[in-house]
């Protein structure tokens, strides 16, 4: 499952080269809107799961980051469940996106301490995908969770309904 996908050409290098999130950011990206199109609301990670058709243990697991980063409310128990932990106008979707990916290596060549490449400190290609996954993080900056989210109504038709407990 891919959420969002760059897809960067570089003439006289490779003839494409593609970033992709990992689940794990895909999954906590989709919990997140979830629940703002849920505001207000205490929402069931089996609701969640559900909707998207994900498991609740992968959802869990990034509930509990997304709790800590501050972007959830979590809440446990029967009656439990998650809500947003601040309006989504203030959820950078850069933010989000660098706080769980952390450094990420595009290439091998990004951590001097793996590379097994020759070419490192040569190569002009380590230089063009670091400008263009700064460039994509640039523009994830750009957005909140409030701009993703603000047809909220054609959104929400497209997901299950909410159970009410």
């Amino acid at each position: 499952m891919e959420f969002v996908v760059l897809v960067l050409a570089f003439p006289r290098a490779y003839e494409v080269f593609t970033i992709r999130l990992t689940a794990y950011t895909n999954y906590s990206l989709r919990t997140l809107m979830y629940c703002a199109l849920h505001p207000g609301t205490m929402v069931r990670m089996e609701d969640i799961a559900r909707a998207f058709g994900i498991s609740k243990a992968h959802l869990l697991k990034s509930a509990r980051q997304l709790g800590k980063l501050g972007y959830l409310k979590t809440t446990r128990g029967r009656t439990g469940g998650v809500q947003l932990g601040m309006a989504p106008e203030r959820i950078n979707i850069g933010a989000v996106v660098r706080a769980l990916e952390g450094d990420s290596e595009v290439v091998e060549c990004f951590n001097p301490s793996t590379n097994t490449c020759p070419l490192i400190g040569e190569c002009q290609l380590t230089g063009i995908f670091h400008r263009g996954l700064e460039a994509f993080l640039a523009e994830l900056d750009k957005v909140t969770l409030a701009d993703v989210t603000h047809d909220s109504e054609a959104l929400r038709q497209r997901l299950p309904s909410l159970a009410v407990a």
